[in-house]
């Protein structure tokens, strides 16, 4: 097996920022990878897109990074926005480059961020992290139509897609209030990211500041579906499904897919399979791990909030099944969560995570076999 250094922590906005635990994590551990994992060429977090053959754009909080060989060397950042911009885009975002050449980000806005949670009142009153979009049309040299589309409290934006037909969706939150909680919708559009309509919001209810259902990831299935995973505090993701590209969702259940409460990265891989990067909710091999929440500030239900554990498994068959899971990085006392996935070449995907120094290149054929 082998290791790397610890590097320093990047914590998620719903994690710190709600997080009211007087106490910190003890000192970490060294991370432990997986031995089929391979160093990536780069320690920026991404999320990446592929311009062209040779061409990768990382998305940064300020600036964008560009490699013209494939990611063996990056260029120095280049600005999002002037400095008098208000805006400073969270680690929790997302980006795709559309069909037809334009890049889409969404993100949420840093500089806007307001927190006002209350114990007394199990709720957070006028919160505000507001949800933006923009667009560039020359490969990331410029972006325009940047767009705030709600002010509400969004704890992360984590995924999108572009459909068969060319709709693409991306996922979002908002905060619901007396009591506070969280709620989960999508956002769609057929020009291009040039204008957007709201789902129906995903509300099941709870209490706390990690309440509620958050952080979700989505995929389209064959047979036009679309499904999202969403983060829930009942031990498992909650499946949510589309028929009509994402601008209602119609059926809401159980996945069966046990979890921590922490979000997944649920990834189409060029050859078809799925993938799943995610935290389990117990360390490999055990069945059980000091529970959060149960009180109404964190959550009304106590919950596993496990996270030092990354696995990863692959779907022949649309999600009905799963391979054994694999632990493929490891950091105790620390955190290997919120992941995000790239395949820089069919087969080969790099894997980091905004909480925690994962940095790591995987294959799926050393881990899922040949399809």
């Amino acid at each position: 097996m082998m290791t790397r250094s610890r590097a320093p922590l990047h914590v998620s906005l719903l994690a710190i920022v709600c997080c009211f635990a007087s106490t910190q994590l003890p000192a970490a551990e060294p991370l432990w990878l997986d031995d089929r994992c391979q160093p990536m060429p780069t320690d920026l977090l991404g999320p990446f897109v592929r311009l062209d053959d040779e061409t990768i754009l990382a998305l940064d909080s300020k600036a964008t990074f560009i490699s013209s060989d494939n990611g063996r060397t990056w260029s120095e950042p280049r600005p999002l926005f002037a400095d008098d911009a208000g805006i400073t885009v969270s680690n929790e975002r997302a980006i795709l480059r559309t069909d037809s050449g334009v890049l889409i980000a969404a993100f949420m806005n840093l500089d806007e961020r307001k927190w006002t949670w209350d114990n007394a009142l199990h709720d957070a009153p006028g919160a505000v992290l507001p949800t933006y979009v923009m667009r560039s049309l020359d490969n990331g040299r410029t972006w325009q139509d940047v767009q705030k589309l709600h002010d509400d409290w969004s704890g992360a934006v984590r995924d999108m897609i572009q459909t068969r037909d060319g709709r693409v969706i991306f996922t979002a939150m908002k905060m619901r209030h007396n009591p506070g909680r969280h709620s989960v919708l999508t956002y769609s559009s057929t020009d291009d990211g040039l204008t957007w309509t709201p789902s129906n919001l995903i509300d099941l209810g709870g209490r706390g500041h990690h309440g509620g259902v958050t952080e979700p990831t989505l995929t389209e299935l064959k047979d036009g579906r679309l499904w999202m995973l969403i983060r829930t505090n009942w031990g498992e993701f909650w499946s949510a499904y589309s028929n009509d590209g994402g601008r209602f969702w119609q059926i809401l259940q159980p996945s069966g897919i046990a979890a921590s409460s922490a979000p997944a990265m649920l990834k189409r891989l060029a050859n078809g399979r799925l993938m799943l990067l995610w935290n389990r909710p117990y360390p490999e091999g055990k069945t059980s791990w000091p529970l959060s929440g149960g009180d109404g500030l964190w959550s009304d239900t106590p919950v596993s909030n496990y996270r030092e554990e990354l696995s990863v498994a692959f779907s022949d068959d649309e999600g009905a099944t799963w391979s054994q899971p694999a632990v493929i990085a490891r950091q105790p006392k620390a955190r290997a969560s919120y992941p995000y996935a790239f395949e820089h070449s069919p087969g080969k995907i790099w894997v980091t995570t905004m909480q925690g120094p994962v940095r790591v290149m995987i294959r799926e054929t050393d881990f899922a076999g040949e399809q």
